[in-house]
């Protein structure tokens, strides 16, 4: 189902106190906007929570104005989740949320009551950075790509066919998906398969694209990624079967130190787990297709790839 939140927060912006605006906003709308803002940002409930939303609905909104008037954003999103829809054979709810952010996360992924959230935070797809909304300036055309890469994450978490670790994961937690949960409990085979595949997917859905943006990288980071590839498999080897908070900072997040992402005197790329974990789930889509794939435990995945090695 779409959900469109773009009119409500423009009404914000039209308010005379912009500020208990956007707290009424966010009451309504606190099934999505809380765990956006814990799993995201901060926790809504920290004093600093009002000094976001102050810096968030002072800002000039002339970029996004200007790419809404010339993309038609839910037909886009609308047409993206049908195309997941039918790649995944999918047998699992979607909600599709259309918003702005606070310049955190471009997109990214929910699991509230058992129901998944992938959401897409439109200050960043205006095509024109702006410092402040700490908008990234990614063209609008990138939306399919990254809301495919959320609707995957979706499908694996929430499938009933699903046998992946962050499935039953979320469902030990009551239904709820925690990026700092999942995080600690999760192996790391399982979070960087778990990326590895939201690339494939939103590579077979919005097809066309420079290969570093299916990665969130730039250019020169892919390229140093590649040629690190075969450091960074053997680095990664002894970790896989692990689970920590760490290993999931040091892989899978950007801003962390060099000395964070040192393994045997290697400065990993940040979020070097994602092109890892592209690598790790390629010879079980060859071999299955991506719709069993985005189900598999990742322990059936790296069988087939272990199989595939073998008779390379």
């Amino acid at each position: 189902m779409l959900i469109n939140l773009l009119p409500d927060f423009f009404a914000v912006l039209d308010s005379t106190d912009r500020i208990a605006a956007y707290q009424r906003y966010f009451a309504t709308h606190r099934k999505i906007l809380e765990p956006y803002w814990h799993n995201y940002v901060i926790d809504p409930d920290s004093p600093h929570f009002a000094d976001i939303v102050r810096s968030t609905v002072s800002a000039s909104r002339a970029d996004l104005n200007a790419m809404l008037d010339r993309t038609d954003i839910p037909a886009l999103a609308r047409s993206t989740e049908q195309q997941c829809r039918e790649l995944l054979a999918m047998d699992c709810d979607v909600d599709v949320v259309l918003m702005v952010g606070v310049g955190a996360a471009n997109a990214g992924e929910l699991v509230v009551d058992g129901r998944g959230i992938a959401f897409v935070c439109l200050e960043h797809f205006t095509g024109t950075a702006n410092p402040q909304t700490e908008g990234l300036g990614l063209d609008p055309e990138l939306i399919p790509l990254w809301l495919a890469h959320e609707i995957a994450h979706v499908v694996r978490y929430t499938s009933p066919t699903s046998r992946s670790e962050m499935k039953d994961i979320i469902a030990e937690a009551g239904g709820y998906y925690s990026y700092w949960d999942t995080g600690r409990r999760a192996s790391l085979r399982e979070l960087l398969v778990n990326e590895g595949l939201a690339i494939h997917v939103s590579r077979a859905v919005s097809p066309g694209h420079a290969a570093w943006e299916y990665f969130g990288y730039e250019r020169r980071q892919y390229a140093d990624v590649r040629q690190l590839e075969s450091v960074m498999a053997r680095a990664v080897a002894a970790d896989l079967d692990r689970s920590a908070l760490g290993l999931r900072l040091r892989y899978l997040s950007g801003g962390m130190s060099d000395e964070a992402r040192t393994v045997d005197r290697h400065v990993l790329p940040e979020r070097a787990g994602y092109y890892l974990g592209a690598r790790l789930s390629e010879p079980a889509i060859a071999t299955n297709g991506l719709a069993w794939t985005i189900r598999a435990n990742a322990i059936e995945i790296a069988a087939l790839g272990q199989a595939a090695a073998m008779s390379a």
